[in-house]
């Protein structure tokens, strides 16, 4: 089969792209005829080394991946061949990746993709919806009626983070870099939008919260202000850390527990495959409704794996602004 593989972590450049044997199903393993994979961080992270995981070698990268089942192996019971799959979690821990035109991935890392949800969404919406869901559900336990704020409304995590916690009821907060971004996050559902680049941010939560107060702080970036979180933060509500493996942020022990508050951190390749199941049944319903969609602001070739990679990181590490929405790479395009 055609894939994306490299032998050893560094630049984008160590990925080529070439024949490598297409993988047997194990037991309990589904072979997937990947239409659609997606970009992450994590991706850029365990290809340059900068996280330290076991890789095969040759080891193919990428986390998400939809398409239809092409066989199954010994034992699979909840997919059959011809289903349309999506799921995540692959890339990583010893597994290997998505960036390739067959993928042997365990049943329990994939979920239904509903009708007429187009492979791009599915796979575009993975990683980054699950890890929206475990921290908005699994962690936080939002609940109608409160007020979420989201770092960064329109990237991969935030954009699914307005979406759901719209479908849950709630009132969203969050912050955008220009008038296109803020249009976007408008579409998605967010109730008050902010300018981090020309607005007053602390004056314009005060000013959507009436002075209440933020219920889930949802922080998308690496947190470097824990005091102002803190003084934007409504009683006993809930602050929410999924990024910056470097951050040591000065931490307002005070303010923090006076107001009753608690600190949630996750990292959404260490939940349990049941924990994500939960949060892929429900990404996979609201698919199906309309009520989530991913943001998608480039496509690439298997061929281009590279420069994909290099895209990523452009904007993830060097914050560049070049990209809004998430990476999509097609490996039967």
């Amino acid at each position: 089969m055609n894939a994306a593989f490299l032998d050893q972590p560094g630049p984008p450049e160590v990925i080529r792209v070439g024949e490598i044997p297409t993988p047997a199903p194990g037991p309990s393993e589904v072979r997937v005829r990947v239409r659609a994979a997606a970009v992450n961080p994590i991706d850029t992270y365990i290809r340059s080394g900068t996280v330290a995981m076991t890789l095969p070698k040759p080891f193919v990268p990428g986390c998400d991946l939809a398409g239809e089942v092409e066989a199954v192996g010994l034992g699979v019971k909840r997919f059959r061949v011809g289903d349309r799959v999506w799921g995540s979690n692959q890339g990583l821990l010893g597994r290997q990746g998505t960036f390739a035109e067959f993928a042997c991935v365990a049943e329990q890392w994939l979920y239904p993709t509903p009708d007429g949800v187009a492979d791009e969404q599915a796979a575009a919406c993975a990683l980054v919806g699950i890890t929206a869901h475990l921290g908005l559900f699994g962690c936080a336990k939002v609940r109608a009626g409160e007020t979420v704020f989201v770092n960064g409304g329109t990237g991969g995590v935030g954009a699914m983070v307005v979406q759901m916690a719209k479908a849950a009821g709630a009132t969203v907060v969050t912050t955008v870099g220009s008038d296109e971004k803020a249009k976007l996050a408008k579409e998605l559902g967010a109730d008050a939008v902010i300018n981090y680049k020309t607005d007053d941010v602390p004056a314009k939560v005060k000013e959507a919260t009436d002075g209440q107060g933020i219920t889930v702080w949802f922080e998308t970036q690496p947190p470097t202000d824990l005091d102002r979180t803190v003084e934007l933060m409504a009683p006993r509500g809930r602050v929410v850390v999924m990024a910056g493996r470097a951050a040591r942020p000065v931490f307002p022990n005070g303010p923090f527990y006076v107001k009753g508050l608690s600190l949630h951190g996750f990292a959404m390749f260490n939940a349990p495959a049941d924990e994500q199941r939960a949060c892929g049944m429900d990404i996979a319903q609201w698919l199906g409704q309309g009520k989530l969609r991913a943001l998608i602001g480039a496509r690439f070739p298997l061929s281009d794996v590279a420069r994909a990679h290099a895209l990523q990181e452009e904007n993830t590490g060097k914050k560049a602004g070049t990209l809004t929405g998430k990476i999509v790479v097609l490996p039967t395009a």
